[in-house]
């Protein structure tokens, strides 16, 4: 497999887990019943597919900002600051493969498993 067909799949995976596990995994049965604020909405009579979308809506939101911290590299805030980061992936024994992640905020909409590109997050 070549470098860039290795790093694509590594981008897809890290991309697709964070859709499963950091955004849809609030559409999970029981995910809002772990937070004491969902309760109380829910308690008040809000509607539970409303508020699963609204949380999911803000944990995109909260991986994309995230994602485009690591995207830029380094703190463009501080201009004084020293060192930076990069995502690398890793071949399979955790080695570093040299090849960067980069861009991975751009493509976040476009890996929803659902195939919606996030659509149903703005409803």
């Amino acid at each position: 497999m070549d470098d860039h067909h290795s790093a694509q799949l590594a981008r897809s995976a890290l991309l697709r887990g964070l859709w499963r596990d950091a955004i849809d995994g609030w559409s999970a049965p029981g995910a809002l019943d772990r937070l004491p604020a969902a309760g109380r909405l829910l308690a008040a009579g809000a509607d539970r597919n409303d508020l699963a979308r609204l949380v999911r809506a803000v944990a995109y939101e909260a991986v994309f900002a995230t994602l485009d911290v690591l995207d830029e590299g380094g703190p463009v805030h501080a201009p004084d600051a020293v060192g930076g980061w990069v995502v690398m992936e890793t071949a399979e024994d955790g080695s570093l493969t040299g090849q960067a992640l980069a861009g991975l905020h751009e493509d976040l909409l476009t890996t929803d498993p659902g195939g919606r590109d996030g659509a149903d997050l703005w409803l």
